[in-house]
């Protein structure tokens, strides 16, 4: 089974993840992950100030400061796990990796507010929600 988990490096990353080590039963035997996370872009008035390289070793900075201490928690349990990043709005760029990995299931932490804030508000699981054809597991 291909799970994509989608990650921030916040607490709720944190959670979803000791839920994933708790129960692998969930995800089949022998299960393949991906541990994703979606960069914030530079806004665009900055990027006329910097080259292309500059903003290429930022993004990878900042994915390399999310994803290192992930991909030791996946090393440590033993699990068969890749890692990729992606830049710009997280909703859009999580959805749009998991149509093209054609992931079996994304797995992501939320922070559990009520359908009212999410409609109020949006929040980056609702917006996977609506574009995502695969199965989606919230961990609150």
């Amino acid at each position: 089974m291909k799970i994509l988990l989608a990650v921030d490096g916040s607490s709720y990353t944190q959670r979803m993840l000791a839920h994933v080590a708790a129960h692998p039963e969930q995800f089949g035997p022998a299960p393949e992950y991906t541990i994703y996370t979606a960069i914030t872009p530079i806004p665009p008035h900055a990027t006329h100030f910097l080259d292309r390289t500059t903003m290429d070793d930022h993004y990878r900075d900042a994915a390399e400061e999310v994803l290192r201490p992930i991909r030791a928690f996946a090393a440590q349990k033993g699990w068969n796990a890749e890692d990729a990043y992606g830049v710009g709005p997280a909703a859009e760029e999580i959805a749009a990796f998991a149509a093209t990995g054609r992931y079996d299931m994304i797995v992501m932490g939320t922070h559990g507010h009520s359908a009212l804030g999410n409609l109020v508000l949006g929040s980056v699981a609702s917006g996977v929600l609506a574009r995502c054809t695969a199965p989606v597991l919230l961990i609150r």
